[in-house]
C-alpha cells in the first residue's frame, strides 16, 4: 500500500521582529529634542507686547499639534507593527501544528504499510505451508494442512474463495476408493503381504482426508439454524466448483452455496442435499436456482435426493447416470433436460412442476417411473418452431411402460417400439 504524497501548502511569511527598546528610546528621545527645539524657537521669537504676538503663539500651538500628531501616528505604527507581529506568529503556530500533525499522518500511514505488508507476507507464509502440507505423503500431514487452510480462512475473509478453490481442486484430484481389507491367507511373501497392507491403509487414510476436506465446506456453507443471522463460521458468497470430483457421502444439507459446478462428478454412496439453497447455476434439492443448473454426466453411485428443489432456470441433467433411486418429488422445473439420462434404480418425479420446455429424449427407465401428480406442458414437441413450453419424449425407454402422464406425448408407433425393444 503506498500513501500519497502530502501537499505543501504556502508558508506564512517570517514574523515582523518587534523594535528594541534601545530604538523606541532613541525615536522617542528625537521627538522630544525636536518638539522641544522648535517651542523655545518658537516662544524666543514671540514678543510680549508685539501685535503679531496672538499669531505667533497660535503658530506655537500649530506646531505642538503638529508634532503630537506625529508622535501619534508613530504610536499608531507601534500597535500595527506588533499586532501584525502577534498575528504572523499565531500563523506560524498553527502551521507548525499542521506539519507536527502531517508527519503524524505519514507515520501512520508508514505503520499501516509496513502492517499490511508484513500481514500479507505472514498469510503467503501460512498459505504456502499449507498447502505444500497438502502434498505430503502422510495422511495426518495432509489432515494438518486442511486444518491450516481452514483457521486461515476463518481468520481473513478476503482468503476464503481461494482457499475453498484449493479444497474443491483437492477433491478433484483421481482417487481410488478403498475396497475391501486384501486377503492375504494366499499370500506367503512377507514383502508382498506388507504392500498389500500399507495400499489399503493409505487408500483408507485418504478417503478420511477427503472426508475430512467436505466437512470443511459444509461447515462453512451452512448459515445455522437462521439464514437471516448466520452464524459466524458461515462463508458468505462462495463458489464451489466440483466438477470431474469424487465425492463420498457428501452432506450439504441445510447449506447455501453461491454457484456450484457438478459437472462429471462422481457420488460414492448416497449425495444430501435437503434443504440446501442455491444462489447462482446449480443443482440440488430444497434449492431455489436463479440461473443454469448444470449436472451433465453426473454419476449417483448412491441414492439421489432432490425433493422441493425449484429451478428458475435451465436444469440440465443430460446423460447423468442414477444407480439407484433418484428422487425428484414437488420439484418445480422451468425447463429441464434429461437427455440421454439413465435411471436404474426408481425414477421419482411425483407432484413435480414443469412449466417450461421437458425433454427426456432417449433417457432410459430401467424400473419404476413415477409421475403421478406430476403437471407437464400439454404441447408436445413437434420441431424447432413448436412453440414454448413443451415437452419432448422422442426416443424414451421405460421397462414398465410408459407412465400414464406421458403417454399423451409419445406417438404411438414410438411407444410400441419401445415397449417393444424393453421387452426383447
Amino acid at each position: 500500500m503506498t500513501s500519497s504524497p502530502v501537499p505543501q501548502p504556502e508558508r506564512p511569511p517570517a514574523p515582523m521582529r518587534p523594535p528594541s527598546k534601545r530604538a523606541v528610546a532613541a525615536a522617542v528621545g528625537g521627538v522630544v529634542v525636536v518638539v522641544g527645539g522648535l517651542l523655545a524657537l518658537l516662544w524666543s521669537l514671540v514678543e510680549g507686547g508685539s501685535p503679531q504676538a496672538p499669531t505667533q503663539l497660535e503658530l506655537v500651538r500649530i506646531g505642538l499639534t503638529v508634532l503630537l500628531g506625529t508622535g501619534g501616528l508613530f504610536g499608531l505604527y507601534l500597535a500595527w507593527r506588533r499586532q501584525r507581529s502577534t498575528e504572523i506568529a499565531l500563523a506560524q503556530k498553527q502551521q507548525d501544528q499542521a506539519d507536527v500533525a502531517r508527519a503524524y499522518e505519514l507515520q501512520r500511514e508508514t505503520a499501516e504499510t509496513t502492517r499490511h505488508d508484513a500481514e500479507a507476507r505472514r498469510i503467503t507464509e501460512l498459505y504456502t505451508k499449507a498447502v505444500e502440507q497438502l502434498g505430503s505423503d502422510k495422511a495426518p500431514v495432509r489432515l494438518g494442512g486442511l486444518y491450516a487452510l481452514e483457521r486461515l480462512a476463518q481468520d481473513h475473509g478476503e482468503q476464503r474463495q481461494t482457499i475453498v478453490n484449493v479444497l474443491c481442486a483437492y477433491l478433484r484430484m483421481p482417487y481410488t476408493p478403498p475396497d475391501n481389507p486384501p486377503v492375504l491367507d494366499d499370500i506367503t511373501d512377507p514383502a508382498v503381504r506388507k504392500e498389500l497392507i500399507a495400499e489399503h491403509r493409505e487408500q483408507v487414510q485418504e478417503r478420511e482426508v477427503r472426508l475430512a476436506a467436505q466437512r470443511i465446506l459444509a461447515r462453512h456453507l451452512h448459515p445455522g439454524d437462521n439464514p437471516d443471522n448466520p452464524v459466524e463460521t458461515f462463508w458468505t458468497g462462495i463458489d464451489v466448483d466440483l466438477t470431474n470430483a469424487t465425492l463420498t457421502d457428501l452432506d450439504l444439507s441445510g447449506c447455501i452455496v453461491h454457484t456450484t459446478s457438478f459437472r462429471g462428478a462422481t457420488f460414492i454412496d448416497e449425495a444430501w442435499f435437503s434443504g440446501v439453497t442455491f444462489t447462482g447455476n446449480v443443482i440440488s434439492a430444497g434449492a431455489i436456482f436463479t440461473g443454469s443448473a448444470i449436472f451433465t454426466e453426473a454419476t449417483f453411485g448412491g441414492a439421489a435426493s432432490f425433493r422441493q428443489a425449484t429451478f428458475t432456470d435451465v436444469a440440465d441433467f443430460d446423460r447423468a447416470t442414477f444407480t439407484r433411486q433418484a428422487n425428484f418429488a414437488g420439484v418445480a422445473f422451468t425447463d429441464v433436460y434429461f437427455s440421454g439420462a439413465t435411471f436404474t434404480g426408481n425414477a421419482v418425479f411425483g407432484g413435480a412442476t414443469f412449466t417450461g420446455r421437458v425433454g427426456f429424449v432417449r433417457a432410459t427407465f430401467t424400473r419404476g417411473a413415477v409421475f403421478r401428480g406430476a403437471t407437464l406442458p400439454s404441447t408436445r414437441y413437434a420441431g424447432r418452431n413448436t412453440p414454448s413450453p413443451w415437452t419432448r419424449l422422442e426416443g424414451a425407454r421405460f421397462a414398465g411402460g410408459v407412465p400414464a402422464e406421458l403417454a399423451e406425448f409419445m406417438s404411438a408407433p414410438e411407444e410400441e417400439a419401445v415397449k417393444g425393444t424393453v421387452a426383447g
